[in-house]
Protein backbone atom coordinates (compact mmCIF):
# COMPACT_ATOMS: atom_id res chain seq x y z
CA UNK A 1 0.00 0.00 0.00
CA UNK A 2 1.10 3.60 -1.00
CA UNK A 3 -0.37 7.20 -1.27
CA UNK A 4 -2.10 7.63 -4.21
CA UNK A 5 -1.36 11.57 -4.18
CA UNK A 6 2.48 11.01 -5.00
CA UNK A 7 2.51 13.53 -8.05
CA UNK A 8 0.05 15.94 -7.23
CA UNK A 9 1.57 18.15 -4.96
CA UNK A 10 2.07 15.54 -2.32
CA UNK A 11 5.72 14.38 -1.82
CA UNK A 12 4.83 12.16 1.54
CA UNK A 13 5.24 8.45 0.64
CA UNK A 14 4.72 5.38 2.77
CA UNK A 15 4.41 2.07 1.35
CA UNK A 16 3.24 -1.01 3.43
CA UNK A 17 2.92 -4.71 2.76
CA UNK A 18 1.15 -7.04 4.81
CA UNK A 19 2.90 -10.13 6.20
CA UNK A 20 0.26 -12.80 6.11
CA UNK A 21 2.74 -15.41 8.36
CA UNK A 22 2.47 -12.80 11.01
CA UNK A 23 -0.45 -11.67 10.19
CA UNK A 24 0.72 -7.71 10.80
CA UNK A 25 1.66 -5.03 8.21
CA UNK A 26 5.04 -3.79 7.77
CA UNK A 27 6.42 -0.39 6.32
CA UNK A 28 8.91 -0.60 3.88
CA UNK A 29 9.60 3.18 2.68
CA UNK A 30 8.75 5.65 4.72
CA UNK A 31 9.88 9.62 3.66
CA UNK A 32 9.02 11.30 6.93
CA UNK A 33 6.20 13.26 8.51
CA UNK A 34 3.03 13.84 6.68
CA UNK A 35 2.77 17.98 6.13
CA UNK A 36 0.31 18.11 3.11
CA UNK A 37 -2.84 20.01 3.63
CA UNK A 38 -4.91 17.49 2.11
CA UNK A 39 -5.50 15.50 5.60
CA UNK A 40 -8.80 12.97 4.76
CA UNK A 41 -9.87 10.44 2.47
CA UNK A 42 -13.44 10.23 1.01
CA UNK A 43 -13.86 8.12 -1.61
CA UNK A 44 -14.73 4.75 -1.02
CA UNK A 45 -11.90 1.70 -0.14
CA UNK A 46 -12.60 -1.54 -1.80
CA UNK A 47 -11.40 -3.23 0.81
CA UNK A 48 -13.84 -1.74 3.17
CA UNK A 49 -16.77 -4.10 1.44
CA UNK A 50 -20.48 -4.18 2.97
CA UNK A 51 -19.58 -7.42 5.20
CA UNK A 52 -16.72 -5.37 6.97
CA UNK A 53 -19.47 -2.18 7.00
CA UNK A 54 -22.62 -4.50 8.68
CA UNK A 55 -19.96 -6.42 11.64
CA UNK A 56 -19.27 -2.62 12.07
CA UNK A 57 -23.11 -1.24 12.10
CA UNK A 58 -24.40 -4.30 13.68
CA UNK A 59 -24.58 -2.51 17.56
CA UNK A 60 -26.48 0.66 15.38
CA UNK A 61 -28.99 -2.02 13.52
CA UNK A 62 -29.62 -3.87 16.59
CA UNK A 63 -30.47 -0.45 18.12
CA UNK A 64 -32.65 1.28 15.73
CA UNK A 65 -33.21 -1.02 12.72
CA UNK A 66 -34.56 1.96 11.26
CA UNK A 67 -31.52 3.89 10.99
CA UNK A 68 -31.10 5.72 7.84
CA UNK A 69 -28.56 4.50 5.30
CA UNK A 70 -27.33 8.28 5.59
CA UNK A 71 -26.55 7.43 9.06
CA UNK A 72 -24.58 4.75 8.34
CA UNK A 73 -21.89 6.46 5.19
CA UNK A 74 -21.70 9.37 8.05
CA UNK A 75 -20.77 6.38 11.25
CA UNK A 76 -18.23 4.43 8.62
CA UNK A 77 -16.98 8.07 7.87
CA UNK A 78 -16.45 9.10 11.59
CA UNK A 79 -14.89 5.59 12.24
CA UNK A 80 -13.09 4.58 8.80
CA UNK A 81 -12.30 7.88 7.72
CA UNK A 82 -13.65 6.81 4.13
CA UNK A 83 -17.09 7.82 2.49
CA UNK A 84 -18.43 4.57 1.53
CA UNK A 85 -21.37 4.40 -1.64
CA UNK A 86 -24.85 4.27 -0.35
CA UNK A 87 -25.17 1.08 -2.44
CA UNK A 88 -22.46 -0.48 -0.31
CA UNK A 89 -24.22 0.98 2.47
CA UNK A 90 -27.46 -0.26 1.81
CA UNK A 91 -26.35 -3.61 1.52
CA UNK A 92 -24.65 -3.52 4.40
CA UNK A 93 -27.80 -2.69 6.63
CA UNK A 94 -28.99 -5.80 4.91
CA UNK A 95 -27.13 -8.05 6.00
CA UNK A 96 -26.51 -7.09 9.17
CA UNK A 97 -30.29 -6.99 9.88
CA UNK A 98 -29.76 -10.40 9.12
CA UNK A 99 -26.79 -11.18 11.44
CA UNK A 100 -29.27 -9.53 14.28
CA UNK A 101 -32.75 -10.21 13.13
CA UNK A 102 -32.33 -13.42 11.21
CA UNK A 103 -31.93 -14.29 7.60
CA UNK A 104 -34.23 -12.95 5.39
CA UNK A 105 -35.30 -16.07 3.46
CA UNK A 106 -34.80 -18.38 6.27
CA UNK A 107 -37.52 -16.23 7.80
CA UNK A 108 -39.62 -16.62 5.51
CA UNK A 109 -39.45 -20.65 6.54
CA UNK A 110 -39.23 -20.45 10.21
CA UNK A 111 -42.80 -17.88 9.89
CA UNK A 112 -45.74 -20.49 9.97
CA UNK A 113 -43.62 -22.51 12.06
CA UNK A 114 -43.43 -19.67 14.86
CA UNK A 115 -47.63 -18.69 14.30
CA UNK A 116 -48.59 -22.41 14.23
CA UNK A 117 -46.79 -22.61 18.03
CA UNK A 118 -48.29 -19.07 18.63
CA UNK A 119 -52.31 -20.24 18.23
CA UNK A 120 -51.33 -23.38 20.45
CA UNK A 121 -49.83 -20.95 23.47
CA UNK A 122 -52.66 -18.85 23.18
CA UNK A 123 -56.10 -20.58 22.15
CA UNK A 124 -58.38 -18.38 20.49
CA UNK A 125 -55.72 -16.08 18.07
CA UNK A 126 -56.52 -16.50 14.80
CA UNK A 127 -54.02 -16.68 11.69
CA UNK A 128 -55.39 -16.89 8.00
CA UNK A 129 -52.23 -17.46 5.49
CA UNK A 130 -52.65 -17.49 1.84
CA UNK A 131 -49.77 -18.51 -0.42
CA UNK A 132 -48.97 -19.52 -4.75
CA UNK A 133 -47.85 -22.18 -5.97
CA UNK A 134 -43.91 -21.75 -7.03
CA UNK A 135 -43.12 -23.04 -10.36
CA UNK A 136 -39.66 -24.50 -11.61
CA UNK A 137 -39.67 -23.94 -15.03
CA UNK A 138 -43.33 -25.12 -15.98
CA UNK A 139 -43.19 -27.15 -12.74
CA UNK A 140 -45.00 -26.55 -9.63
CA UNK A 141 -42.20 -27.22 -6.77
CA UNK A 142 -43.90 -30.31 -4.63
CA UNK A 143 -43.83 -28.50 -0.76
CA UNK A 144 -42.79 -25.16 -1.49
CA UNK A 145 -45.33 -22.11 -1.70
CA UNK A 146 -44.72 -18.72 -2.01
CA UNK A 147 -45.93 -16.33 1.21
CA UNK A 148 -48.40 -13.96 -0.83
CA UNK A 149 -50.47 -12.96 2.55
CA UNK A 150 -50.86 -13.40 6.59
CA UNK A 151 -53.00 -12.05 8.88
CA UNK A 152 -53.03 -12.36 12.51
CA UNK A 153 -54.86 -11.55 15.74
CA UNK A 154 -53.74 -12.47 19.28
CA UNK A 155 -56.89 -13.83 21.70
CA UNK A 156 -55.81 -11.19 23.93
CA UNK A 157 -56.65 -8.08 21.23
CA UNK A 158 -59.46 -9.91 20.17
CA UNK A 159 -61.05 -10.46 23.55
CA UNK A 160 -60.23 -6.38 24.27
CA UNK A 161 -61.94 -4.98 21.92
CA UNK A 162 -65.63 -6.23 23.46
CA UNK A 163 -64.63 -3.47 25.84
CA UNK A 164 -63.40 -0.75 24.00
CA UNK A 165 -65.36 2.15 21.73
CA UNK A 166 -67.13 0.18 18.86
CA UNK A 167 -64.88 2.05 16.21
CA UNK A 168 -61.98 0.79 14.14
CA UNK A 169 -58.96 2.66 12.00
CA UNK A 170 -57.73 1.15 9.59
CA UNK A 171 -54.84 1.73 7.67
CA UNK A 172 -51.31 0.93 5.59
CA UNK A 173 -47.83 1.33 6.32
CA UNK A 174 -44.72 0.14 3.39
CA UNK A 175 -41.97 -2.48 4.68
CA UNK A 176 -38.18 -1.14 3.88
CA UNK A 177 -36.44 -4.59 4.23
CA UNK A 178 -35.03 -6.86 1.41
CA UNK A 179 -38.94 -7.35 0.64
CA UNK A 180 -41.33 -5.08 -0.52
CA UNK A 181 -44.87 -5.48 0.73
CA UNK A 182 -47.29 -3.68 3.48
CA UNK A 183 -48.44 -3.91 6.83
CA UNK A 184 -52.00 -3.16 7.44
CA UNK A 185 -52.86 -2.49 10.85
CA UNK A 186 -56.25 -2.39 12.41
CA UNK A 187 -56.60 -0.12 16.20
CA UNK A 188 -59.27 0.51 18.50
CA UNK A 189 -59.51 2.67 21.46
CA UNK A 190 -60.36 1.97 25.04
CA UNK A 191 -62.02 4.16 27.00
CA UNK A 192 -59.03 6.19 28.66
CA UNK A 193 -57.75 7.19 25.16
CA UNK A 194 -55.03 4.41 25.00
CA UNK A 195 -54.24 2.73 21.62
CA UNK A 196 -55.33 -0.65 21.09
CA UNK A 197 -53.97 -2.50 18.14
CA UNK A 198 -56.33 -5.52 17.11
CA UNK A 199 -55.26 -6.69 14.07
CA UNK A 200 -52.60 -6.99 11.72
CA UNK A 201 -51.97 -8.33 8.16
CA UNK A 202 -48.73 -8.75 5.56
CA UNK A 203 -49.58 -7.84 2.02
CA UNK A 204 -48.22 -7.38 -1.53
CA UNK A 205 -49.50 -3.64 -1.43
CA UNK A 206 -52.46 -1.85 -1.47
CA UNK A 207 -54.43 -3.47 -3.40
CA UNK A 208 -58.25 -3.86 -4.08
CA UNK A 209 -57.88 -7.76 -3.32
CA UNK A 210 -55.49 -6.90 -0.58
CA UNK A 211 -57.91 -4.63 1.71
CA UNK A 212 -60.57 -7.37 0.44
CA UNK A 213 -58.45 -10.09 2.70
CA UNK A 214 -57.55 -7.88 5.64
CA UNK A 215 -61.13 -6.60 6.20
CA UNK A 216 -62.33 -9.99 5.66
CA UNK A 217 -60.99 -11.52 8.11
CA UNK A 218 -61.20 -8.35 10.42
CA UNK A 219 -64.77 -8.71 10.28
CA UNK A 220 -64.93 -12.20 10.68
CA UNK A 221 -62.63 -12.80 13.47
CA UNK A 222 -62.36 -9.48 15.55
CA UNK A 223 -65.14 -6.86 14.77
CA UNK A 224 -67.65 -9.30 15.33
CA UNK A 225 -70.79 -7.00 16.78
CA UNK A 226 -72.64 -4.94 14.94
CA UNK A 227 -73.15 -1.16 14.78
CA UNK A 228 -69.26 -0.34 14.86
CA UNK A 229 -67.47 2.21 12.85
CA UNK A 230 -64.51 2.15 10.78
CA UNK A 231 -62.32 5.58 9.65
CA UNK A 232 -59.88 5.44 6.95
CA UNK A 233 -58.75 6.68 3.79
CA UNK A 234 -60.60 7.64 0.76
CA UNK A 235 -58.27 5.23 -1.11
CA UNK A 236 -60.67 3.48 -3.87
CA UNK A 237 -58.89 0.37 -2.84
CA UNK A 238 -60.93 0.40 0.01
CA UNK A 239 -63.90 1.15 -1.35
CA UNK A 240 -63.50 -1.36 -3.45
CA UNK A 241 -63.07 -4.01 -0.40
CA UNK A 242 -65.99 -2.31 0.93
CA UNK A 243 -68.34 -2.50 -2.13
CA UNK A 244 -67.37 -6.23 -2.08
CA UNK A 245 -67.41 -7.10 1.57
CA UNK A 246 -71.40 -7.92 1.50
CA UNK A 247 -72.70 -5.62 3.42
CA UNK A 248 -70.41 -6.04 6.41
CA UNK A 249 -68.74 -2.95 6.41
CA UNK A 250 -72.14 -0.90 5.55
CA UNK A 251 -74.65 0.59 6.91
CA UNK A 252 -76.53 -1.18 9.22
CA UNK A 253 -73.91 -3.26 10.44
CA UNK A 254 -71.21 -1.04 10.47
CA UNK A 255 -70.33 2.71 8.86
CA UNK A 256 -67.82 3.80 6.96
CA UNK A 257 -65.70 7.02 7.25
CA UNK A 258 -63.41 8.99 5.87
CA UNK A 259 -60.09 11.05 8.00
CA UNK A 260 -60.79 14.84 7.40
CA UNK A 261 -57.22 14.90 7.08
CA UNK A 262 -56.88 12.75 3.86
CA UNK A 263 -60.18 14.58 2.77
CA UNK A 264 -58.28 17.96 3.31
CA UNK A 265 -55.24 16.64 1.10
CA UNK A 266 -57.63 15.36 -1.35
CA UNK A 267 -59.34 18.79 -1.78
CA UNK A 268 -55.73 20.46 -2.23
CA UNK A 269 -54.43 18.11 -4.51
CA UNK A 270 -57.98 18.92 -6.68
CA UNK A 271 -57.75 23.02 -6.54
CA UNK A 272 -54.54 24.10 -5.95
CA UNK A 273 -56.30 26.26 -3.03
CA UNK A 274 -54.69 25.78 0.47
CA UNK A 275 -56.25 29.08 1.79
CA UNK A 276 -59.57 26.82 1.94
CA UNK A 277 -58.03 23.71 2.96
CA UNK A 278 -58.87 24.89 7.00
CA UNK A 279 -62.47 25.50 6.26
CA UNK A 280 -62.76 22.47 4.66
CA UNK A 281 -61.36 20.87 7.97
CA UNK A 282 -63.91 23.01 10.12
CA UNK A 283 -66.72 21.57 7.46
CA UNK A 284 -65.94 18.51 8.50
CA UNK A 285 -65.34 19.07 12.57
CA UNK A 286 -69.06 20.73 12.71
CA UNK A 287 -70.93 19.24 15.71
CA UNK A 288 -74.58 20.68 15.09
CA UNK A 289 -76.71 20.81 11.80
CA UNK A 290 -76.47 24.99 12.24
CA UNK A 291 -72.70 25.17 12.44
CA UNK A 292 -72.47 22.84 9.27
CA UNK A 293 -74.91 25.37 7.18
CA UNK A 294 -72.81 28.29 8.45
CA UNK A 295 -69.63 26.44 7.24
CA UNK A 296 -70.59 25.43 3.89
CA UNK A 297 -72.41 27.96 3.18
CA UNK A 298 -69.02 29.96 3.20
CA UNK A 299 -67.51 27.42 1.82
CA UNK A 300 -70.31 27.62 -1.62
CA UNK A 301 -69.84 31.68 -1.50
CA UNK A 302 -65.69 31.44 -2.46
CA UNK A 303 -66.72 29.03 -5.28
CA UNK A 304 -69.47 26.56 -6.70
CA UNK A 305 -67.15 23.66 -7.58
CA UNK A 306 -65.84 23.77 -4.01
CA UNK A 307 -69.03 22.95 -2.71
CA UNK A 308 -69.91 20.21 -5.03
CA UNK A 309 -66.92 18.58 -4.97
CA UNK A 310 -67.93 18.25 -0.73
CA UNK A 311 -70.97 16.99 -1.93
CA UNK A 312 -69.90 13.96 -3.70
CA UNK A 313 -68.15 12.54 -0.78
CA UNK A 314 -72.04 11.83 0.98
CA UNK A 315 -72.53 14.00 4.57
CA UNK A 316 -72.15 10.87 6.75
CA UNK A 317 -68.31 9.82 5.60
CA UNK A 318 -66.87 13.01 6.98
CA UNK A 319 -68.85 15.27 8.75
CA UNK A 320 -69.45 15.25 12.21
CA UNK A 321 -72.94 16.15 12.77
CA UNK A 322 -74.18 13.52 10.47
CA UNK A 323 -72.22 10.72 11.81
CA UNK A 324 -74.77 9.47 14.33
CA UNK A 325 -72.51 9.14 17.04
CA UNK A 326 -70.43 6.46 15.12
CA UNK A 327 -67.22 8.20 15.08
CA UNK A 328 -66.83 8.85 18.88
CA UNK A 329 -65.27 12.53 18.27
CA UNK A 330 -62.10 10.88 16.16
CA UNK A 331 -61.55 12.68 13.02
CA UNK A 332 -58.38 11.38 11.68
CA UNK A 333 -56.80 7.82 11.45
CA UNK A 334 -54.13 8.97 13.94
CA UNK A 335 -54.68 6.57 16.05
CA UNK A 336 -52.86 3.90 13.30
CA UNK A 337 -50.38 6.37 12.79
CA UNK A 338 -49.43 6.02 16.14
CA UNK A 339 -48.96 2.52 15.92
CA UNK A 340 -46.84 3.36 12.59
CA UNK A 341 -44.21 4.81 14.78
CA UNK A 342 -44.25 2.37 17.20
CA UNK A 343 -43.56 -0.01 14.31
CA UNK A 344 -41.58 1.86 12.68
CA UNK A 345 -38.24 -0.05 13.16
CA UNK A 346 -40.10 -3.07 13.02
CA UNK A 347 -40.55 -2.45 9.43
CA UNK A 348 -37.39 -2.68 8.18
CA UNK A 349 -36.60 -6.04 9.82
CA UNK A 350 -37.62 -9.54 7.89
CA UNK A 351 -41.09 -10.93 8.32
CA UNK A 352 -40.89 -13.13 11.47
CA UNK A 353 -38.73 -10.37 13.25
CA UNK A 354 -41.92 -8.12 12.23
CA UNK A 355 -44.43 -10.72 13.48
CA UNK A 356 -42.46 -11.11 16.17
CA UNK A 357 -42.12 -7.51 17.43
CA UNK A 358 -46.32 -7.12 17.61
CA UNK A 359 -46.46 -10.21 20.08
CA UNK A 360 -43.45 -8.73 22.39
CA UNK A 361 -44.93 -5.16 22.24
CA UNK A 362 -48.19 -5.56 22.78
CA UNK A 363 -47.40 -7.82 25.81
CA UNK A 364 -45.72 -5.06 26.96
CA UNK A 365 -48.43 -2.80 26.48
CA UNK A 366 -50.62 -5.01 27.97
CA UNK A 367 -48.48 -5.85 30.94
CA UNK A 368 -48.21 -1.71 31.71
CA UNK A 369 -51.74 -1.16 30.75
CA UNK A 370 -53.58 -4.05 33.23
CA UNK A 371 -50.93 -2.79 36.41
CA UNK A 372 -52.53 1.20 35.40
CA UNK A 373 -55.83 0.47 35.44
CA UNK A 374 -55.32 -2.00 38.78
CA UNK A 375 -53.96 1.10 40.73
CA UNK A 376 -56.61 3.52 39.32
CA UNK A 377 -59.22 1.28 40.24
CA UNK A 378 -57.88 0.56 43.85
CA UNK A 379 -57.05 4.58 44.36
CA UNK A 380 -61.19 4.40 44.34
CA UNK A 381 -61.98 6.17 40.72
CA UNK A 382 -64.88 5.18 39.03
CA UNK A 383 -64.02 6.65 35.78
CA UNK A 384 -61.38 6.94 33.23
CA UNK A 385 -58.87 9.52 33.77
CA UNK A 386 -59.82 11.23 30.84
CA UNK A 387 -63.64 10.52 31.59
CA UNK A 388 -63.22 12.21 35.01
CA UNK A 389 -61.09 15.60 33.54
CA UNK A 390 -64.05 15.88 31.18
CA UNK A 391 -66.84 15.26 33.66
CA UNK A 392 -65.20 17.89 36.52
CA UNK A 393 -64.55 20.27 33.15
CA UNK A 394 -67.88 20.13 32.93
CA UNK A 395 -69.40 20.44 36.79
CA UNK A 396 -67.37 23.63 37.21
CA UNK A 397 -68.86 25.06 33.85
CA UNK A 398 -72.69 24.03 34.61
CA UNK A 399 -72.78 26.70 37.48
CA UNK A 400 -74.05 29.37 34.98
CA UNK A 401 -76.77 27.68 33.21
CA UNK A 402 -80.44 28.34 33.33
CA UNK A 403 -82.79 25.28 33.48
CA UNK A 404 -86.32 24.77 32.10
CA UNK A 405 -87.95 21.50 32.09
CA UNK A 406 -90.23 20.60 28.93
CA UNK A 407 -92.34 17.56 30.33
CA UNK A 408 -93.02 15.58 33.19
CA UNK A 409 -90.75 12.87 32.58
CA UNK A 410 -88.01 15.16 33.02
CA UNK A 411 -86.21 13.97 29.64
CA UNK A 412 -86.61 17.22 27.16
CA UNK A 413 -84.92 20.64 28.37
CA UNK A 414 -84.31 23.95 27.22
CA UNK A 415 -80.85 25.54 28.62
CA UNK A 416 -79.62 29.15 28.39
CA UNK A 417 -75.83 29.96 28.64
CA UNK A 418 -76.30 33.40 31.10
CA UNK A 419 -72.66 34.68 30.09
CA UNK A 420 -73.22 34.28 25.82
CA UNK A 421 -77.14 34.51 26.10
CA UNK A 422 -77.13 31.08 24.11
CA UNK A 423 -80.21 28.26 23.98
CA UNK A 424 -80.21 25.18 23.50
CA UNK A 425 -81.99 22.11 23.86
CA UNK A 426 -80.87 18.55 25.87
CA UNK A 427 -83.13 15.50 25.34
CA UNK A 428 -82.06 13.17 28.10
CA UNK A 429 -84.42 9.85 26.39
CA UNK A 430 -82.07 10.25 23.05
CA UNK A 431 -79.02 11.33 25.15
CA UNK A 432 -78.77 14.82 22.69
CA UNK A 433 -77.23 18.50 23.10
CA UNK A 434 -77.37 21.02 21.01
CA UNK A 435 -73.97 22.00 21.68
CA UNK A 436 -73.11 17.78 20.05
CA UNK A 437 -70.56 17.14 22.92
CA UNK A 438 -72.85 15.29 24.41
CA UNK A 439 -73.76 12.66 21.77
CA UNK A 440 -70.29 12.74 20.19
CA UNK A 441 -68.30 11.19 23.06
CA UNK A 442 -71.16 9.99 25.31
CA UNK A 443 -70.44 11.86 28.25
CA UNK A 444 -72.35 14.79 29.88
CA UNK A 445 -71.70 17.83 28.63
CA UNK A 446 -72.26 21.07 30.95
CA UNK A 447 -75.83 21.41 29.78
CA UNK A 448 -76.42 17.95 30.85
CA UNK A 449 -74.94 18.33 33.86
CA UNK A 450 -77.23 21.23 35.02
CA UNK A 451 -80.31 19.64 33.75
CA UNK A 452 -79.59 16.89 36.22
CA UNK A 453 -78.69 19.33 39.36
CA UNK A 454 -81.80 21.37 38.28
CA UNK A 455 -84.14 18.45 38.69
CA UNK A 456 -81.67 15.98 41.08
CA UNK A 457 -81.11 13.14 38.63
CA UNK A 458 -77.93 10.96 38.76
CA UNK A 459 -75.78 12.25 36.11
CA UNK A 460 -73.69 9.13 36.20
CA UNK A 461 -76.42 7.43 34.54
CA UNK A 462 -75.50 9.22 31.33
CA UNK A 463 -72.00 8.40 31.17
CA UNK A 464 -71.30 5.31 28.64
CA UNK A 465 -69.67 2.26 30.40
CA UNK A 466 -66.76 1.90 28.15
CA UNK A 467 -65.28 4.83 30.85
CA UNK A 468 -65.60 3.32 33.91
CA UNK A 469 -63.04 1.96 35.18
CA UNK A 470 -64.26 -1.83 35.63
CA UNK A 471 -64.56 -2.00 31.91
CA UNK A 472 -60.82 -0.72 31.04
CA UNK A 473 -59.91 -3.27 33.21
CA UNK A 474 -61.71 -5.89 31.40
CA UNK A 475 -59.98 -4.96 28.18
CA UNK A 476 -56.29 -5.81 29.50
CA UNK A 477 -57.69 -8.49 31.58
CA UNK A 478 -56.23 -11.33 29.24
CA UNK A 479 -52.57 -12.04 29.09
CA UNK A 480 -50.29 -12.85 26.56
CA UNK A 481 -48.46 -16.20 26.83
CA UNK A 482 -44.70 -16.86 26.50
CA UNK A 483 -43.77 -19.52 23.84
CA UNK A 484 -40.55 -20.62 25.08
CA UNK A 485 -37.98 -22.37 24.09
CA UNK A 486 -38.15 -23.46 20.11
CA UNK A 487 -36.42 -26.39 21.09
CA UNK A 488 -39.41 -27.73 23.09
CA UNK A 489 -41.63 -26.75 20.15
CA UNK A 490 -43.30 -29.65 18.42
CA UNK A 491 -42.02 -30.21 15.21
CA UNK A 492 -43.96 -28.34 11.96
CA UNK A 493 -46.35 -29.63 9.34
CA UNK A 494 -47.13 -28.18 6.63
CA UNK A 495 -45.21 -26.65 3.33
CA UNK A 496 -42.34 -25.10 3.15
CA UNK A 497 -42.91 -20.90 2.89
CA UNK A 498 -40.80 -18.92 0.61
CA UNK A 499 -40.80 -14.78 -0.45
CA UNK A 500 -41.69 -13.53 -3.86
CA UNK A 501 -39.62 -13.22 -5.71
CA UNK A 502 -41.25 -10.56 -7.85
CA UNK A 503 -41.38 -8.43 -4.29
CA UNK A 504 -37.83 -8.31 -3.95
CA UNK A 505 -36.69 -5.27 -3.49
CA UNK A 506 -34.04 -4.31 -6.39
CA UNK A 507 -30.54 -3.12 -4.79
CA UNK A 508 -29.53 0.64 -4.54
CA UNK A 509 -27.02 1.68 -6.88
CA UNK A 510 -26.58 2.43 -10.40
CA UNK A 511 -29.44 0.82 -12.65
CA UNK A 512 -29.41 -2.03 -14.34
CA UNK A 513 -28.55 -1.74 -18.06
CA UNK A 514 -32.40 -2.16 -20.09
CA UNK A 515 -32.09 -1.70 -23.74
CA UNK A 516 -31.09 -4.08 -26.56
CA UNK A 517 -27.48 -4.06 -27.47
CA UNK A 518 -26.54 -3.79 -30.82
CA UNK A 519 -23.50 -3.35 -32.92
CA UNK A 520 -22.77 0.20 -31.61
CA UNK A 521 -22.28 -1.94 -27.94
CA UNK A 522 -19.32 -4.13 -29.05
CA UNK A 523 -15.69 -3.06 -26.99
CA UNK A 524 -14.21 -4.10 -30.71
CA UNK A 525 -15.76 -1.16 -32.82
CA UNK A 526 -15.45 1.43 -29.87
CA UNK A 527 -11.56 1.54 -29.89
CA UNK A 528 -9.29 1.51 -26.45
CA UNK A 529 -10.73 2.71 -23.68
CA UNK A 530 -9.13 5.52 -22.59
CA UNK A 531 -9.05 7.12 -18.66
CA UNK A 532 -11.22 10.07 -18.08
CA UNK A 533 -8.68 11.03 -15.02
CA UNK A 534 -4.94 10.80 -16.41
CA UNK A 535 -6.07 10.34 -20.58
CA UNK A 536 -4.17 7.11 -20.64
CA UNK A 537 -5.34 4.27 -22.61
CA UNK A 538 -6.16 0.74 -20.90
CA UNK A 539 -8.23 1.77 -18.12
CA UNK A 540 -11.02 3.12 -16.84
CA UNK A 541 -10.99 6.32 -14.06
CA UNK A 542 -12.04 4.03 -11.72
CA UNK A 543 -8.94 1.98 -12.15
CA UNK A 544 -6.28 4.48 -12.65
CA UNK A 545 -3.08 4.56 -10.45
CA UNK A 546 -3.53 8.34 -10.46
CA UNK A 547 -7.17 8.36 -8.81
CA UNK A 548 -6.54 9.93 -5.35
CA UNK A 549 -6.66 7.75 -1.98
CA UNK A 550 -5.44 4.43 -1.49
CA UNK A 551 -8.12 2.36 -3.19
CA UNK A 552 -6.50 3.48 -6.89
CA UNK A 553 -3.11 2.62 -5.02
CA UNK A 554 -0.65 -0.95 -5.95
CA UNK A 555 -0.38 -3.06 -3.34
Amino acid sequence: MQNADVGRGCDWLIRASLIRRKGCWEIRRYNGRHTCTIGTISQDHSKLDSDTVAEAIRLLVETDPSIKVKSIIAEVQSRFNYTISYRKAWLAKQKSVAIVFGDWEESYQALPWWLSVMVQKIPGSVVQIETRPLYNGNEEAQGVKILHRVFWSFNPCIRAFRHCKPLVQVDGTHLYGKYKGTLLVAVAQDGNQNIVPIAFALVEGETADAWHFFLRNLRTYVVRKDGVGMISDRHESIRAAVNRSGGDWQPPRAWWMFCIRHIGSNFLRAFKVPHLQKLIVNIGYSRTVEEYNINYKRLEERGEAYARWCDAIGLRHWVLAFDEGHRWGHMTTNLVECINSVLKGARNLPVLALVRATYYRLNELFTRKSAESHERKRAGFTYSAFAQQRIEASMQQAGNIVVHRFDRRNEVFEVREMTTGKVLVVDLARRTCDCGHFQVERIPCRHVIACCANQRLDWQLYVHDVYKMTEVRKVYRFEFTPLGDPETWPAYEGPTLVANPAQRRTSKGRPKLTRYLNEMDSRDMRGPRICRLCGAQGHSRSRCPQRAGPSGAGS
